[in-house]
């Protein structure tokens, strides 16, 4: 954890669920009791088509929907995409944006990424920036080359850090079960805020740094408690109530 900044559980749902899926959500927004309120925000980036539906459940709770995806242009002819002021006029707070998914499948370029999240900006969102070394730069020992590179090219100029999110997921670690060690998640963190801060000054210092990659309730509490770990980009384990409160509940302890 930092001190004075308010922790975040974000859940990426990625491309699952359905209408259906609302009753799971009510679960969570049930769940979410005044206690754990006061100790961690939690939010849920259901795929595009939920996020209009989720918002209106989520209207009278404190749990926040976001977005999992924009276009960099505010409108135009982009058959198929969404652009942040949908997002937005979906009822989205957030939008991801360069998750190593994207990246990888959509051949997204750290260019590419900033372009979005100034777009998230424009809209009036927060911008959850991705960034994260693959297992075979892990193991050149090019991790901090790797996300310092990204840091620098995905995040626009004039970042404020109550609009900008960055998530760090290791992409040998998503959807793998594979984690890095506490000591090396505490070394990357430590080394984006480094970056931040030299960036930004204060707000750079203020900014949220999330940590993705596997992340379930048996290991929530002792990543959570890391140094400059803000939170959590949870990805299968925020597909059910349970296991989703569950990871916030890793806050009662931390904080208690």
């Amino acid at each position: 954890m930092t001190p004075d900044i308010r922790p975040l559980v974000a859940g990426n749902w990625k491309m699952n669920g359905l209408r259906a899926s609302a009753a799971e959500f009510g679960a969570m927004i049930e769940g979410y009791d005044d206690d754990l309120k006061e100790r961690v925000d939690l939010m849920i980036c259901p795929p595009s088509t939920l996020v209009m539906a989720f918002s209106q459940i989520a209207l009278q709770s404190s749990l926040s929907v976001g977005g999992q995806d924009c276009h960099a242009k505010d409108s135009g002819a982009h058959t198929g995409d969404i652009s942040a002021g949908m997002m937005a006029d979906s009822g989205a707070a957030a939008v991801i944006v360069g998750h190593s998914e994207r990246r990888q499948d959509h051949g997204e370029t750290d260019e590419m990424v900033r372009a979005k999240a100034e777009a998230a900006w424009r809209a009036g969102l927060t911008a959850i920036v991705c960034v994260g070394e693959t297992e075979a730069e892990r193991k050149d020992d090019k991790t901090l080359e790797r996300i310092g590179a990204q840091l620098a090219g995905s995040i626009p100029d004039g970042a404020m850090a109550a609009r900008m999110i960055v998530a760090y997921e290791p992409v040998w670690a998503i959807g793998t079960g594979m984690t890095p060690t506490a000591k090396d998640v505490a070394e990357v963190h430590g080394f984006i805020r480094e970056r931040l801060k030299d960036r930004f000054g204060e707000e750079g210092a203020r900014t949220r740094v999330l940590y993705g990659g596997s992340v379930k309730p048996s290991n929530a509490v002792e990543l959570m408690a890391v140094a400059n770990v803000d939170g959590a980009l949870v990805g299968g384990a925020s597909l059910k109530a349970s296991d989703f409160l569950a990871i916030a509940e890793a806050y009662r302890q931390i904080t208690s």
